[in-house]
């Protein structure tokens, strides 16, 4: 080998190089951006879940009222059916 082919040989070799520390740069930058987006949708995965919790526990606390209303309500009803008010249903309305 000459020297003017050892030359543009050495050169093409900084040109692969460069290029292959380029593509690397690139590939390191995209698992950085994509690292970056997955930590934005841990976050927003987070928020979400604890906005699910507060309604959860919310929708328990309207839930354990009414069973309590409800349990009021039924103690205030006559222990005989037969001798206190019927089944609505079965009534029929004044104008009748």
């Amino acid at each position: 080998m000459n020297a003017k082919q050892e030359t543009e040989r050495a050169a093409e070799q900084r040109i692969e190089h460069g290029v292959a520390q380029d593509a690397e740069q690139r590939i390191e930058q995209r698992i950085e951006q994509r690292l970056a987006d997955l930590e934005i949708k841990t976050g927003l995965a987070d928020d979400m879940l604890d906005q699910l919790n507060q309604t959860i526990f919310r929708q328990q606390q309207m839930i354990d009222a009414l069973a309590r209303e409800l349990s009021a309500l039924r103690q205030q009803l006559p222990q005989d059916r037969n001798s206190g008010l019927q089944n609505p249903r079965d009534e029929l309305p004044p104008h009748y």
